[in-house]
């Protein structure tokens, strides 16, 4: 059980933004696979369609209905102290994620999100990290396709090396699948805020305390062609690295000196030159309003890919590491990365925080560090494979 007994509030998990895209494949993936006594509720600014939503859920009956709208702050504090844990896709964060994730660190409620904006996340470890920590409340952000196969894919390569000893490892990311209007609006934003990012990684370097004894650094590595992998490997600009690097430094299992690089896995050199180029040319046309507007129209939020392309979607992250005079090569996969798995990977991320055994920890957290063990079981059993590969 988490800390918060069950009695102690009347719902165990509050999903906020149920009706979105990501928002309903969660609640779907909620209603068919939760144990029965779940006591849980689905949140949003339209009972209407919050109703509609539930009377098409299996179970929808005992499923509670909760108004609750960002531009209330009341109704998100209202929110916090009824749930033991808080679940919310409603993005982007920088934008509407803040007033919810300080209402949970006051109420001591823990907090999931999907949020793969780095500006967004260091920016409430400075603002909410402590109070947290004061109330027992774990801040728990990166719960989809970003961070958690990545991180507790290294996670999982760790425990395969020797312990006590200088530890690298990299990732290597291949995928086929579409994006929604929300993650579209997502990648905009940030492309956006390039500064006010880089200004926030500042101030959070001079809030949060230095690793003493150990080193840990996630470098963005040059492209090259990976043998190990077979492919070309492309440094990849999201906030994962950042995530298992924060991992690396809370647990002492990654040794005293570790070191990992995160890549996109590229079959033909053409294609990897031509992803680049198309990352950056997106980037150069968020900084200017009306190519960021007209990108932004091409797939309004609430839009996503329809479930015969999910179906078939896929995606494969293969990790070696190296350590201790040994090397291990492992591989986390699933289906449909960004959307029905990222659904699965947050429903059990928050049903683990609401269910299982897990270390003491409160305050920023990531899902390696609180949840490490029993989410990866959960995803193993929910059908995400985490395997060793090849061992020397």
């Amino acid at each position: 059980m988490s800390r918060l007994k069950r009695t102690d509030r009347p719902y165990d998990i509050v999903l906020f933004g149920a009706t979105g895209f990501v928002g309903t494949l969660t609640a779907e993936y909620l209603a068919a696979h939760a144990p029965e006594d779940l006591r849980w509720a689905i949140a949003g600014r339209d009972e209407g369609r919050l109703e509609r939503l539930r009377d098409r859920l299996p179970g929808g009956s005992g499923i509670e209905l909760l108004r609750a709208d960002v531009r209330e702050p009341a109704t998100l504090r209202a929110l916090a102290e009824h749930a033991r844990v808080v679940a919310t896709t409603v993005g982007p964060y920088v934008t509407y994620g803040e007033e919810l994730v300080a209402a949970c660190a006051d109420a001591g409620a823990d907090y999931l999100d999907l949020t793969g904006e780095p500006e967004f996340v260091d920016l409430m470890y400075v603002r909410h990290d402590a109070r947290a920590r004061e109330t027992g409340a774990r801040l728990v952000h990166a719960c989809g396709f970003d961070s958690v196969p990545h991180d507790l894919g290294v996670y999982f390569t760790v425990r395969q090396l020797p312990e006590g000893v200088p530890l690298t490892v990299d990732g290597f990311v291949t995928a086929d699948a579409a994006f929604s209007g929300g993650t579209l609006a997502s990648a905009l934003n940030q492309f956006a805020r390039g500064r006010q990012m880089v200004a926030a990684a500042r101030e959070r370097g001079r809030h949060e305390p230095r690793l003493m004894g150990r080193r840990v650094a996630a470098p963005t590595g040059a492209p090259r062609f990976a043998r190990e992998v077979g492919a070309w490997a492309v440094p990849l600009p999201t906030i994962d690295p950042q995530i298992v690097r924060r991992s690396a430094k809370a647990l002492d299992r990654y040794g005293p000196d570790f070191r990992y690089r995160h890549y996109a896995a590229v079959r033909h050199l053409p294609v990897a030159a031509g992803g680049i180029a198309a990352v950056g040319a997106v980037a150069a046309a968020a900084q200017l309003p009306p190519a960021r507007r007209w990108l932004s129209d091409r797939l309004r939020p609430g839009d996503g890919p329809d479930p015969e392309k999910r179906a078939k979607s896929w995606f494969r992250v293969r990790f070696v590491g190296e350590g201790g005079g040994q090397r291990v090569l492992t591989e986390v996969a699933g289906g449909d990365p960004g959307y029905d798995e990222t659904a699965k990977m947050f429903a059990e991320a928050a049903l683990s925080l609401a269910f299982d055994e897990l270390p003491p920890t409160a305050g920023q957290v990531t899902t390696a560090a609180a949840m490490g063990d029993a989410l990866t079981e959960r995803l193993r059993a929910a059908g995400i494979t985490f395997r060793v590969a090849a061992k020397q």
